[in-house]
């Protein structure tokens, strides 16, 4: 960070620390900052030629906190003019330049260029891994519908092209889904994969298996899955009824044993959701922010690699013995 100033001296010293302040303690201790430069690195701009960039860890913060935040490109330059809090998690004095949009635009274009997203995931995990939380031998899926602006009132007077309309229930959406694979023991996002809204979650199953599962769970979306997996026959499916076929059973005690049979199956799926209300409720990702699904999946994997780290934290942060660590 530069050197402090007064007004960050001033900031520092008040009395009271917000909520936002107490997240970004506590992602401060637990994302791996030296894992994620190290892949970020060789495909970051080096000094000498043109405009001297911002430092690679300042760039890095700012777009986690751009996804942690649910901010626009714009939104996150207002957001650190705005909140001292923020420009100092990035290593920003108050009398430092703050990046505009267009340098928050350039790096985040530069993560999809180069596809890094999977691998901030694959490394997150990896370093999860280290810290004792492995991914172990039974998986759960599950999908989650992203609704994506449905206005034709824009430039080409038309939806986005790789959307697509759905029917859940009695309501339609428009948008995509994201669709997971994630550890039974810990819950723990090993794989993401996206498609547009109308696709079938059952379709994606075996891009959503790492291949070491035993038991795979899911709800009665996934019937039928066997018929996607190639080795379908070394795994134990724990797949849900479909509630039509349960009350088709006339036999009250046979029926009443299937269903506490779905209910324990529905207790251990139930965790698959986690993952899901982290991104929606926590870091508040709840529509779709660019067209097309190239864009938007390396925000969604993004988002559940940091999921991972968000869930976990308590456990991390009790291995530093700082479970209330302060900002600054």
């Amino acid at each position: 960070m530069d050197q402090l100033t007064f007004g960050d001296a001033d900031f520092a010293g008040k009395g009271k620390q917000t909520r936002k302040e107490r997240f970004l303690a506590e992602m401060e201790q637990v994302v791996p900052w030296p894992v994620l430069e190290r892949l970020i690195e060789p495909v970051y701009p080096a000094s000498g030629n043109g405009r001297r960039p911002y430092p690679l860890q300042t760039m890095l913060r700012v777009h986690l906190m751009q996804n942690w935040f649910s901010l626009s490109d714009p939104g996150m330059e207002d957001a650190l003019y705005d909140m001292p809090a923020l420009r100092q998690f990035a290593r920003l004095s108050s009398l430092a330049s703050i990046p505009d949009e267009t340098t928050i635009l350039n790096f985040r274009r530069r993560i999809e260029e180069y596809g890094l997203a999977p691998e901030i995931l694959s490394r997150v995990n990896r370093h999860l891994a280290r810290k004792g939380l492995v991914v172990k031998h039974g998986t759960m899926v599950d999908a989650t519908i992203i609704d994506a602006p449905s206005s034709t009132k824009n430039a080409d007077r038309e939806r986005d092209p790789e959307m697509r309309q759905t029917k859940k229930g009695q309501q339609y959406y428009f948008g995509m889904k994201a669709h997971i694979g994630a550890d039974v023991e810990s819950g723990l996002v090993h794989t993401v994969v996206t498609t547009a809204a109308n696709e079938s979650d059952v379709a994606q199953i075996q891009e959503l298996l790492h291949g070491k599962e035993h038991r795979v769970h899911g709800d009665a979306g996934y019937v039928g899955a066997q018929a996607y997996v190639k080795r379908a026959k070394k795994i134990e499916w724990k797949i849900a009824r479909r509630r039509s076929q349960v009350e088709k059973i006339r036999n009250a005690r046979e029926r009443a044993r299937v269903m506490r049979e779905e209910r324990r199956k529905a207790q251990v799926r139930a965790y698959v959701e986690h993952p899901f209300r982290v991104v929606k409720c926590v870091f508040g990702y709840v529509k779709t922010r660019f067209k097309g699904l190239t864009k938007n999946t390396t925000q969604i994997v993004t988002l559940f690699a940091l999921a991972n780290l968000y869930a976990v934290r308590k456990h991390l942060l009790s291995k530093t013995g700082q479970l209330r660590p302060q900002l600054g």
